[in-house]
C-alpha cells in the first residue's frame, strides 16, 4: 500500500467525521506525511483547532486546498457536493483524482459540475471505519481508470475492507453496509437485554453479545463458508440452539432484516441527486 500512496498529496474537502477518520488513519499508519496533507472546513475557528489537533494545514478555501493535490476527497454533506465540485471547475486537471464519500450522489453529477474529463470515484464507507473495521464500496466514474480505482482502494483499506462494484449497486451498498451497523447494534442490544433477562450482569451480557458477533463475522470472512452452513455447524441435534432458531423464525427476524435493507435501499434511491 505504501508504494501506491507514496509521495501523494491529499486534500480533504470537508474534514468532518469521515474526513477526519481517514486523515488520522493515513497519518498514523505512515501512508501520508503531514506536509502532503491538507483539509478544509466551513469555519475559520474550527480550522485552527483541527489543524492543531491533526498537525496539518487546514483552511476554508476548497480551491486553494485542491489545486496542488493528487487526490481530492470530497467529504462534505450530500447537498453541498455539487457546489464544492463547481468551485473546483477550471482549477484542477485530469492528472488529479476526485473521490466522493457522499451518499446518493452519483459520479455523473460531480463530473458535470467539474465540466472536464477529471477522474472521479465514488466511495461508500461505513462508521466502523473509525476503529479500522470499516467496509467501503468503490465505484468508478466515466473518466476513471484502473489506476484510480487502485488508489481509492488503497486509501480506504487503511480503515477496513473494500470492494469494487458497478455504480448501479451503490444504493444497495448504502442499504446494507452503510446502514447495516445500526441493524447490528439493535441486534446486539437485544441479545444483551436477553442476557440480563436470564440473569447475567449487563456488562457481561454486552461483552458476550459483542464478542460473539465479532467472532461469528470473522469466521465468515476467514472461511468463506455460507452463513447457513456455519449456522448448521452450531446447531446440534436436539440441542439448545435449534430451539433458539425456531423462536427467531417465528418472530420473522430473517424477513424483517431483509425488509430493512430493501427499505433503506429504496430510500437511498429516493435521495439520489440526479445529474
Amino acid at each position: 500500500m505504501t508504494t501506491t500512496l507514496s509521495g501523494k498529496k491529499i486534500a480533504v474537502l470537508g474534514a468532518g467525521k469521515m474526513g477526519s477518520i481517514l486523515l488520522q488513519a493515513l497519518l498514523k499508519n505512515g501512508l501520508l506525511s503531514a506536509k502532503n496533507a491538507t483539509a478544509t472546513v466551513a469555519h475559520e475557528d474550527r480550522a485552527k483547532g483541527l489543524s492543531r489537533k491533526l498537525g496539518i494545514r487546514i483552511g476554508t478555501d476548497n480551491v486553494k486546498a485542491a489545486e496542488n493535490a493528487d487526490i481530492i476527497l470530497i467529504a462534505v454533506k450530500p447537498q453541498v457536493v455539487e457546489e464544492v465540485a463547481s468551485q473546483l471547475r477550471g482549477h484542477i486537471s485530469p492528472r488529479q483524482l476526485v473521490i466522493s464519500v457522499a451518499a446518493s450522489v452519483p459520479n455523473s453529477l460531480i463530473e458535470k459540475a467539474l465540466n472536464a474529463e477529471i477522474p472521479v470515484v465514488r466511495a461508500m464507507p461505513n462508521t466502523p471505519c473509525s476503529v479500522g473495521f470499516g467496509m467501503t464500496a468503490i465505484a468508478k466514474g466515466a473518466h476513471a481508470a484502473a489506476k484510480h480505482v487502485e488508489l481509492a482502494t488503497t486509501l480506504f483499506e487503511v480503515v477496513g475492507r473494500t470492494v469494487v462494484v458497478d455504480e448501479k449497486h451503490m444504493d444497495a451498498v448504502t442499504g446494507l453496509s452503510a446502514s447495516g451497523p445500526a441493524y447490528i447494534y439493535i441486534i446486539l442490544e437485544s441479545l444483551a437485554e436477553a442476557g440480563v433477562k436470564v440473569g447475567l450482569p449487563r456488562d457481561v451480557a454486552t461483552l458476550l453479545a459483542a464478542q460473539t458477533t465479532l467472532g461469528a463475522a470473522q469466521v465468515v470472512l476467514e472461511t468463506g463458508d455460507h452463513p447457513a452452513l456455519l449456522k448448521d455447524s452450531v446447531t446440534t441435534p436436539a440441542g439448545c440452539t435449534v430451539d433458539g432458531l425456531m423462536e427467531l423464525e417465528e418472530g420473522k427476524l430473517r424477513v424483517t432484516l431483509i425488509k430493512a435493507v430493501v427499505k433503506a435501499t429504496q430510500r437511498a434511491k429516493e435521495l439520489a441527486y440526479s445529474s
